[in-house]
Parts: structure tokens; sequence; C-alpha cells
């Protein structure tokens, strides 16, 4: 079955790597991470189950009572675990019997006797899946690729190759072939549905995560200076990190601490914490603590925090979850203005819509169909609107997530026909 597949036949003499490669052959693979887990803590709550190891157990305690107690805990913990490996192995099952497209009957042989149906199914020209492991890989080779941009030396030059992750036996391509230039004084709103990699994207350009890729800001190289421009970069996390016992005051000068070159004077971090706090409409609620704060309000103080430093990239992430249509409004129009001043500012927002008209392009990324988040699209919104033929941003996000996510399933189409307009 494996080498029908493509996948190494020798992964069948290993125990535990086989359950997650046959789920690579069901196009079931999270399933497999699971159920891999769970068979290999299985195997080892027998052997500690065992009676050779609990003779020795006993000899070393001494005490029945003791021994009666974990018996009793690897029991519960073995129930447990023998549950999720039935339930994800089931879901496994069913992603092979659908890729061969044979019966569920066959569900009845796979529980009771796998090596039955997986030697038939193996050996036999009768059975065929209707696609390989390969073809996803062979799926990113069609898909057109985006060729590097040349630096402007005014702005966000990203060059971004790949970024990877080893799970499981194997590199995972969580990011490839992101390439752009964000000219300074643009608010840039970054779109994709759930897995597309958008936060991934973002740790990759303000260089918390290095991709293999070049990040140019300003025409300097942001992953080979990092220590010298990691002042000019703001990053606003989803989550909220302040203490609520102290003022607003006293958080901003705590950041400017944290946030500003060693070297500043103490004058000027006051200063600026001054100058920030009027920026924000913070000045009035200088000496009010955290926890007092209204939702949009410590919201603000959040995004004062990163902006501080005064960057020239500020990336913030879901800045207006959690508010209402007119807080939410009111913040992206201090974004906006923050842009104005000739930063970059990068925004993901789950309600883009209704902010839409402060932004001036668009990143769209789009899983393909080897769930690789790729560029699908950089540009003005009304370009965006164009090439994609949709209006709305969330018609947009429809048009790329995948059919089993209530989606259109285009992202292929959009990442290469992107590839072609970039390759002129």
């Amino acid at each position: 079955m494996f080498k029908k597949s493509g996948v190494d036949p020798r992964w069948a003499l290993v125990p535990c790597a086989r359950s997650y490669m046959l789920a690579r052959c069901a196009e079931r693979e999270p399933e497999g991470r699971v159920t891999s887990v769970a068979e290999f803590f299985v195997v080892i709550i027998r052997v500690l189950t065992s009676t050779e190891v609990m003779a020795y157990v006993l000899h070393a305690l001494k005490d029945y009572s003791g021994l009666s107690t974990l018996m009793l805990f690897l029991d519960v913990v073995g129930v447990a675990v023998s549950i999720v490996y039935v339930v994800y192995w089931f879901r496994v099952i069913t992603g092979l019997i659908e890729v061969y497209g044979v019966r569920r009957r066959w569900m009845v042989l796979w529980i009771f006797a796998e090596y039955v149906p997986a030697l038939i199914w193996g050996w036999s020209d009768k059975y065929q899946p209707a696609w390989k492991v390969e073809d996803i890989r062979e799926a990113l080779s069609r898909v057109a690729t985006s060729g590097s941009v040349a630096d402007t030396g005014d702005g966000l030059t990203v060059n971004l190759k790949e970024r990877t992750v080893t799970e499981f036996f194997q590199k995972k391509i969580l990011l490839r072939d992101i390439h752009m230039n964000i000219p300074m004084g643009h608010m840039v709103l970054l779109l994709g549905g759930s897995g597309a990699g958008k936060t991934t994207f973002l740790n990759a350009v303000n260089g918390y995560e290095k991709a293999d890729a070049q990040v140019l800001l300003n025409s300097r190289n942001l992953y080979k200076q990092y220590k010298k421009m990691q002042y000019e970069i703001g990053f606003v996390p989803q989550q909220e990190l302040m203490r609520g016992k102290d003022s607003v005051k006293a958080t901003l000068m705590d950041a400017a601490r944290l946030r500003m070159p060693f070297d500043v004077p103490a004058s000027e971090r006051k200063q600026r914490v001054e100058d920030v706090m009027e920026i924000f409409g913070l000045k009035p609620l200088e000496g009010t603590l955290v926890d007092k704060l209204s939702g949009g309000q410590k919201k603000r103080v959040s995004i004062a925090m990163e902006f501080i430093s005064n960057p020239s990239l500020f990336i913030l992430d879901e800045p207006d979850s959690g508010l209402d249509g007119v807080m939410a409004r009111e913040l992206m129009n201090q974004l906006r203005k923050i842009a104005d001043t000739g930063k970059i500012v990068i925004v993901i927002t789950h309600t883009p819509d209704r902010v839409i008209d402060l932004f001036d392009d668009v990143i769209v990324l789009a899983k393909d169909s080897a769930r690789t988040g790729r560029l699908a699209f950089y540009g003005s919104i009304e370009k965006a609107r164009a090439f994609f033929g949709k209006q709305s941003m969330e018609e947009i996000v429809k048009g790329i997530n995948s059919v089993a996510e209530g989606g259109e399933g285009r992202a292929d189409e959009f990442i290469a026909r992107y590839a072609e307009v970039q390759h002129g």
C-alpha cells in the first residue's frame, strides 16, 4: 500500500510511525499524528503492566496497596488513551476507504484484522489509490512560483523562500514563495483563512521566527542586523501583556525602558511616554490602574507600549479583537494616522470590511493543495476586488478557503494567476 501511495515501504516495519504514514496515505495527516502518539502510549502502558514489570515493582515497593494504586492509575490512563486511539484510527480508516474508493464494509476488516485488507489492497492491482502522497509535492511544482523582488531602498522588502518545521518524521513547509515591496506610509491588511500562515508570516517578517528569507527595512537587513533594528519594529500580539495593578503611566515607563535603546537618556524616555499618551488619548488615564480600564482603553495601552520605540514597521495581530464596531473603528483610525506619519502598519483583523476604507493595500495568503501558505495577492484594495472578482474581503477569504472549510477551494488557481501577473 505504501508503495502505491508514494510512501517509502520501509515505514511499514516501524511501529507507531506505520500508523502515521497510513494516515498520510489517507489524506488524514492530523489524525495520524494523534493515532501514532496514542499507539505509542498504549504500547508503553502494556509494557508497564506486564507480569515481569509488575513483579519487579512489587519487589521494589514491598507494598500491595501501593501496587494496587499504580495498577488502577495505569488502567485508567490505558483506557483513556485506547479510546483516543480507536476514535482517531477510525478516522484514518475512513480516509483510506475514501481514497481507495471501496465500500464501507471494509471497515470491519480494518478494525479487527488490519493486516488482511492491507495485504489485499497492497498486492492486488484491483485496488488503487485515487491519489498519491507525492502528488501533493508535485502540486507545488505545478503551481508557478513568483520570483524575488528588488529592493526599492525605501520601505519593506520581503523575499521569503521557505519557512519550515520538522514534524513527525518529515519536513513541513509552512510558508513558501512570498515576495513583496511595501512602501513607507502604507497601511496594509493581512488576509487569509485559518491555517494560511498569517501569524507565521508576521513572525518571519519581524524576526521573531526566522525563515529562509531576506527581510529589508529601508535597505537594512533585519536578520543580519536584528539587535540594532529591533527597536524599529513594533509587534502587538493578540494577548495583552500588562500588569493590572500598575498605572497606565507606569506601564508605559516600563515599556520605554524595555523597548527604547539603552543609551537613550531618562529625560527623553519620559518625554516619549508623554508624547505617546497624547497620541493615543491616554493622558487623562495616566494614573488609572490597568485593571480599571475598559477593553478599548486596554487595547490602546497595549498598542502604545509597542509604539514607544517609534518603530518604522508596526505590526498588529487582531488589535480590534473583542471591540464593538465603534471602538474598533476608532482604533483603526488611530493606526491610519500612524501610517500617515510615514510608517508601515500591517494589521490582521477578522472583520476587515467594516474598516477596509482605511487600508491602502491587502496581502492575501492562502493554503495551496499541499497545505502550504502561499501568496495569492498583494496590491491595492480595488485591484484585489478586480483580481478575485469579489467586492468584500470576506468573499475573497471564502474564495480561497477549501470546500471543507465552507469555501470555494480556488486557492491554487489564484496563487498561480498572481504568480503569472508578477512574472508579467
